[in-house]
């Protein structure tokens, strides 16, 4: 596995113990359906939470959260709405972005709720 690939696997895993830690429930990882993909699909207080994680080694050229651009949004919120009628969820969905930066083992884990809302499209 590539260098890069590893990073964001354990960050991705540092997201998900967060958030296991804060009371959330996970309801599924890198979940796909055809070209669509969900990181991490929680619940907490009858709220679907997507959460979109962004791993770096370091912040030098940019945050990660700005790599969560206007199509990855879009994107984002059409696989969660596919996820809900596959799934027959009909409860209020937060999306949010989980940033991860450092090294495993020394992540700083920033949780960024309400992260962006569904465009109009």
């Amino acid at each position: 596995m590539a260098k890069h690939n590893e990073l964001g696997k354990a960050g991705e895993n540092a997201a998900v113990t967060y958030l296991e830690q804060q009371g959330y429930i996970i309801r599924d990882r890198n979940w796909r359906k055809g070209h669509f993909e969900l990181d991490i699909v929680a619940t907490q207080k009858q709220e679907l939470i997507v959460v979109e994680v962004k791993t770096r080694s370091n912040t030098q050229f940019a945050e990660p959260e700005d790599a969560v651009d206007i199509p990855k949004i879009k994107r984002t919120v059409r696989a969660t709405d596919t996820y809900m009628r596959l799934f027959q969820i009909d409860v209020p969905v937060r999306f949010d972005i989980i940033t991860v930066v450092g090294e495993d083992g020394n992540f700083k884990i920033e949780h960024i709720k309400e992260a962006f809302y569904p465009p109009l499209f």
